[in-house]
């Protein structure tokens, strides 16, 4: 009330602005300079005019005002989902591909949520899941362990990097075949666990290959690849991120593209506002998956 008084310098008209008699105002402002103990405005024929004393208190007054309205917009918008953290677990690159549009899109749609990324194998992120320590995995094939929520979204190719000196360049695909007479490189994290599967499923026992194992990052397995250490297994989304000197083939299998599925797996129990219109988007962009499972 006192905010609204320095504003229209009347009680009259203050009092009209918020619908109470002007007597009632009166006493209020009274009844708030004796708890204060400071008189707060001077009340002259020509309106009512803030004293130095009023001053301060009003200048600390809307400061105050101004924070609780901030706060409350913020805290309604964070119910909504529109703002917030969001931490998404992945283990794919980034360069191209599903996930990157679909990070894209929640950033256009979204744009006051933090979203933190973590990276890490499958089972890691599955892992920090269950612990609650991020929101919602990105995972390919499936996790059996997992007895929480899910959803397919997506698959990728495999596909191998190649030194643009290497014979499978003149090829249009890779048969998985030929690989098993190549040094595979296979990152430690990311997707490598899941190449690991792979390679025991489609050649048996992974000790008869020539596997070399790195725990570094994409763009420095294919520095190796551009070195002539290996080839490199990859996921299509590592296609954005081709060097020079380096580039990328399908791999084929009897059946034809080699691929991986993605689902999205998350906690129930998660009430975080941003993972469910996260998981919304989800659900707009592949509209045609899973398509009567509820979000949570």
């Amino acid at each position: 009330m006192a905010v609204i008084t320095s504003q229209h310098r009347s009680l009259r008209q203050a009092a009209e602005a918020i619908n109470i008699r002007q007597s009632t105002l009166s006493r209020r402002l009274r009844d708030l300079e004796y708890c204060l103990g400071s008189v707060l405005f001077e009340r002259t024929n020509g309106g009512t005019r803030p004293t130095v004393e009023g001053q301060e208190f009003l200048e600390a007054a809307k400061r105050i005002i101004e924070e609780v309205n901030a706060i409350t917009v913020r805290l309604k918008t964070r119910s909504r989902g529109e703002s917030g953290r969001l931490t998404i677990g992945v283990h794919t690159s980034l360069a191209a591909g599903n996930l990157r549009a679909t990070l894209i899109e929640y950033r256009r749609r979204f744009p006051e949520v933090e979203a933190q990324l973590v990276d890490g194998s499958g089972e890691h992120l599955i892992s920090d899941l269950a612990d609650a320590t991020i929101d919602v995995a990105f995972v390919a094939e499936s996790e059996p362990s997992w007895q929480d929520r899910s959803l397919s979204v997506w698959s990728e190719r495999v596909v191998v990097a190649v030194p643009d000196t290497h014979p499978f360049n003149d090829q249009e695909v890779v048969h998985w075949h030929d690989l098993k007479r190549e040094p595979l490189l296979l990152p430690s994290r990311g997707p490598g666990p899941e190449f690991n599967k792979l390679l025991r499923s489609k050649g048996g026992a992974s000790d008869s290959l020539r596997l070399f194992r790195h725990d570094v990052s994409l763009d420095r397995l294919l520095t190796l690849v551009s070195l002539g250490w290996g080839l490199l297994l990859a996921l299509e989304g590592a296609i954005g991120s081709a060097q020079s000197r380096v580039s990328f083939r399908e791999v084929h299998d009897l059946d034809g593209p080699m691929r991986f599925t993605f689902r999205a797996y998350w906690r129930q129990a998660n009430s975080n506002p941003s993972l469910s219109t996260f998981l919304e988007m989800l659900r707009e962009r592949y509209p045609d998956l899973s398509a009567d499972q509820p979000l949570i």
